[in-house]
């Protein structure tokens, strides 16, 4: 009995250890995730669960006026209700990236089906787009050990982040947002992690995003570094 509850227990450590990625640097480095980019004078903007039909046109304007680019990790589900903001996401100069097809705890799906999510959002962001990204980052960046192997497994470069604004809380205002996101100074390779929909998080949470940006983008200026995109 306690040899296989023993068995049991490490087994679901190794499940779930690569869900610590996002919050423990050790766990990412040994998966081999990074959270920074090699951009020598660069970091990289990017914007997680859209196209929203509000929120990625307002996101949008807000860099255009700036002249930021930025990198958007699409959901599959989202791209099919509204394709033609994914092609508008990559006519305005900006990258696409894959968040998987529907917006769920990778923990929490099996390797079949993960398997099927994945073949889904290429297709769906390929079809809207003419694209085939092949950057990947995982809801919530939690990582299984099945998700890992899979998006290795068909090419797929991933990342997490190494700043985020935890935008998607009901209690962000724009001031949160951009203080999280710069706080103790930019550097080059951080990576931003952003939200240009509401659909997983707090009701109107992109429009306090927008109303962050501009905050985020003179700390970037200020920091002598300018936005890269990633794919």
């Amino acid at each position: 009995m306690r040899a296989s509850f023993v068995v049991g227990a490490a087994a679901a450590a190794a499940w779930t250890l690569p869900a610590a990625a996002p919050v423990v640097p050790a766990v990412a480095r040994g998966l081999r995730v990074p959270r920074t980019i090699d951009a020598p004078g660069g970091i990289a903007l990017t914007f997680d669960d859209g196209p929203h039909p509000q929120g990625t046109p307002a996101v949008l304007e807000a860099l255009d006026r700036e002249g930021a680019k930025a990198t958007f990790f699409v959901v599959g589900e989202q791209v099919e209700r509204s394709p033609a903001l994914a092609a508008e996401i990559v006519a305005a100069g900006h990258a696409i990236a894959l968040h998987g097809h529907r917006h769920r705890c990778l923990l929490r799906v099996s390797p079949r089906a993960l398997s099927s999510d994945f073949d889904h959002v290429a297709a769906v962001v390929a079809d809207a787009t003419g694209l085939a990204p092949e950057l990947y980052r995982p809801p919530y960046g939690i990582f299984s050990p099945a998700g890992v192997a899979l998006a290795r497994r068909r090419g797929w470069g991933l990342l997490l982040w190494s700043r985020w604004g935890r935008d998607w809380a009901a209690r962000a205002t724009p001031g949160t947002i951009a203080a999280k996101t710069t706080s103790g100074g930019l550097a080059a390779g951080d990576v931003l992690l952003l939200h240009d929909a509401d659909t997983y998080s707090a009701p109107g949470s992109w429009r306090r995003t927008t109303g962050a940006l501009p905050r985020i983008l003179e700390a970037v200026q200020a920091a002598g570094l300018r936005p890269v995109t990633l794919a």
